[in-house]
């Protein structure tokens, strides 16, 4: 099938024909959400509940065919098109006004193969059910710090968390996906079938296609030694020089991830330490136990205020956040890849560290150096492997009331950081940022993605991302 190159814009679904879209229904094993239909609101949820859609129909998928069936009417009726996993992103891109929802959530398989260590993973999955799979067998696949993120959404835009200093960011562990491409047809792209969308999905986002399936690399994790380590935020100055000293120059099974917080009043905190802002490093050793005291001896030799660290099973230290932070919460995201923590930037974190505006907001900076150095920056799409963090700033609370102080504090801290940065950020901690901020984040893979993007979704039906816009393409010539 050749998919015709002439762009028009969307058009609304609420004015298609009804036999259409009874012919649509028809097709599709799993339902087909329309506004007034029991399940609709719920399917409507975005995890960042300050981001409100409403798609003119969620198709609930069931399985592959149900993926293809979708995509072929979004594209033959113009519909906007919008493609949900776990329905993280911060940006709400899971869903589209107007348009066709394709909601993978009912899409939960994994398989692992613990001879070949590799994991087969539904498009639908949570980071969790591949923890629960994986763990069973003593293994893991690198993703991010919190179980209920979506498994396509982080992969797609490159995936950092624990394991990133170990065994690479989670593109650097994928070794196939399949992929629905907008003219319906499914492929398996890889080291060796469709290389350039293999290329351009390792950090490219949604751009090219419907993920159904991954396939990892999984390495042996089982119980690890983490936690946090906490101080209190008057010391935050001297903890962070401490930090851009110490991390980069420990072993890779050491990875700690950077942050400004509140303490929550509930346990594993002590009754002391509720409602304090402190700053702190939450850590993931995966080597052997019985060198982890002389590892963390220069960390307790800064006599932190806590040193919550200790064996536990990943997965424990994968869920260790969900509770603290579930859906429906209200987000503010504002990111930059970092090269170097200088000094006059330290002063700039703290300064806002202060002012945290709700005990659920924060910072991180998460480590991109280790094994994911060792991947070349024209290797995937995912352009910064020179930076050493990624650093994220995010407003959190849980009152609409307070979107608009949570939004104008994240705002502000970037645009004070920002000059420190590398220029870029990681796409999943990305709000509607406009194109500069796109260009800016995949630098000089911008013109390989726009070349896969043109191959491979001429018309943009997978428009609602990160976007990498097509090349503009003339109308076709009328004769008179």
């Amino acid at each position: 099938m050749t998919l015709e190159t002439h762009r028009v814009p969307p058009q609304s679904g609420a004015g298609l024909p009804p036999d259409s879209v009874e012919h649509f229904r028809a097709q599709l094993r799993g339902p087909l959400l329309r506004p007034g239909d029991a399940d609709y609101e719920q399917a409507c949820q975005l995890y960042n509940a300050m981001i409100h859609k409403r798609p003119a129909m969620v198709a609930r998928c069931a399985d592959v065919a149900d993926v293809i069936a979708s995509v072929n009417f979004a594209r033959e009726q113009g519909l906007a098109l919008a493609v949900r996993g776990g329905g993280h992103s911060g940006a709400g891109l899971g869903l589209v006004d107007d348009g066709l929802v394709i909601d993978l959530s009912h899409l939960r398989d994994v398989r692992v193969d613990p001879e070949a260590r590799t994991v087969r993973v539904a498009g639908g999955c949570v980071w969790g059910d591949v923890d629960h799979a994986t763990h069973a067998f003593g293994l893991a696949v690198p993703s991010g710090i919190i179980s209920t993120t979506g498994v396509g959404g982080l992969t797609l835009g490159g995936g950092t968390g624990h394991l990133t200093r170990r065994f690479g960011l989670t593109i650097d562990n994928l070794l196939a996906v399949d992929v629905v491409l907008a003219d319906g047809r499914l492929v398996t792209a890889s080291a060796e079938r469709h290389t350039d969308l293999f290329w351009a999905v390792r950090g490219g986002g949604g751009n090219f296609g419907v993920v159904t399936s991954f396939l990892f690399r999984a390495h042996p994790v089982g119980i690890v030694v983490g936690g946090p380590t906490l101080w209190p935020l008057d010391r935050a100055a001297e903890v962070m020089r401490w930090y851009r000293e110490f991390l980069p120059a420990a072993p890779e099974d050491l990875n700690g991830f950077f942050a400004f917080m509140t303490v929550p009043p509930a346990p594993p905190f002590p009754e002391s330490l509720h409602l304090q802002k402190m700053c702190g490093v939450v850590w993931c050793y995966t080597g052997a136990p019985a060198r982890a005291d002389a590892l963390f001896a220069p960390v307790k030799a800064l006599k932190p205020a806590l040193h919550g660290v200790q064996p536990m099973p990943y997965p424990m230290l994968q869920a260790a956040f969900d509770g603290l932070y579930p859906p429906g919460l209200q987000w503010y995201w504002r990111a930059d890849f970092v090269r170097e923590l200088s000094d006059e930037a330290i002063a700039r974190h703290v300064e806002f560290a202060e002012r945290l505006p709700t005990m659920h907001s924060t910072m991180h900076l998460y480590p991109v150096d280790g094994a994911a150095h060792r991947v070349g920056p024209h290797d995937t799409a995912f352009r910064f492997r020179d930076a050493r963090w990624s650093q994220v700033m995010v407003g959190v609370d849980p009152s609409p009331e307070r979107a608009a102080d949570i939004t104008a504090w994240a705002k502000d801290y970037w645009d004070a950081v920002h000059p420190y940065s590398a220029g870029g950020a990681y796409v999943n901690f990305m709000m509607d940022e406009g194109q500069d901020r796109v260009r800016a984040t995949y630098g000089d893979n911008y013109a390989r993605l726009l070349a896969v993007k043109n191959r491979y979704d001429p018309t943009n039906l997978f428009s609602v991302n990160q976007n990498i816009q097509p090349d503009p393409v003339p109308p076709p010539h009328v004769a008179h």
